[in-house]
């Protein structure tokens, strides 16, 4: 993994099928929050589930990093601004999503932001698509022309409101499919291109944290 970035700006119910499977409304504008850096991890760290949790789950993403600042920037011209894309799971502790105010607590832990290798793309995301898969099993898989926000629009609506610098990570939301971790699983996601080639892969085991 490269240097860590200032901040993980993540979108909340990007895609109305996993709107729905959580009983939400699909939001008129980007729903976003953040992750701490120290949450990321690399391929191959092992995902710690805290105790304090007893519903851990996974969500596969498409995480877009950020090749250059950008503040108020238009649609047109934020895909100049983006340097690549790299497999994202937005892990997230349900049972305190669904008890807290806010998610920072749900979406905080350490090792809950696994993302993999960055692939040089800065265009042309809706032919990509996420794969997640659990123990081998596939669970999610979605193409990103279903998001209800596209990429353009979520860097230039998180410009209006914060300054993105070099390196910094948009997680652009989960389609439908997430479910529980426990001990012992393995988690991975892949974005694939539009002629199914990987060009993005991050897989963690799943252990008990302290």
């Amino acid at each position: 993994m490269t240097a860590r970035p200032s901040k993980l700006v993540c979108i909340g119910r990007n895609y109305r099928a996993h709107a729905a499977e959580l009983g939400n409304d699909v939001p008129t504008e980007p729903l976003i929050f953040l992750k701490p850096p120290s949450s990321l991890i690399a391929d191959g760290d092992p995902i710690r589930l805290p105790p304090v949790s007893a519903q851990v789950e996974y969500e596969g993403e498409i995480g877009v990093i950020m090749g250059a600042r950008a503040s108020h920037v238009s649609e047109r011209d934020a895909p100049r601004l983006v340097r690549g894309i790299a497999a994202f799971n937005d892990v997230t502790a349900r049972d305190l999503q669904r008890t807290d105010s806010q998610w920072t607590r749900a979406k905080g832990f350490d090792t809950f932001a696994p993302m993999g290798a960055e692939f040089a793309q800065s265009s042309e995301w809706d032919g990509l698509t996420i794969v997640t898969r659990v123990n081998g099993v596939e669970r999610q898989r979605a193409e990103a022309a279903l998001m209800v926000f596209a990429i353009p629009l979520l860097i230039a609506f998180i410009s209006s409101i914060m300054t993105l610098e070099p390196g910094d990570v948009i997680a652009t939301g989960t389609p439908a499919g997430v479910g529980r971790l426990k001990p012992g699983d393995t988690v991975e996601v892949e974005i694939l291109g539009p002629d199914a080639r990987i060009l993005s892969r991050v897989g963690n085991p799943v252990v008990a944290g302290e």
